[in-house]
């Protein structure tokens, strides 16, 4: 998710998305750490699109 959509979402919005992130990320890892993934680049992105849902969310709330 790009910088500039996540801008332009709400607060629940990206509380939302944060979860469903944070949950992918998870199933992600755990199936990972049981099988290779063929593309293991998702799981950085993953992660970096979790600290920009978290930076804005932080940025919102101030």
């Amino acid at each position: 998710m790009k910088q500039a959509d996540i801008k332009n979402l709400s607060v629940e919005d990206i509380q939302n998305k944060l979860a469903e992130v944070k949950a992918d990320f998870n199933k992600l890892k755990l199936s990972h750490s049981i099988s290779p993934l063929e593309n293991p680049i998702q799981i950085k992105d993953l992660r970096r699109t979790i600290a920009r849902l978290q930076t804005e969310l932080t940025t919102k709330q101030q």
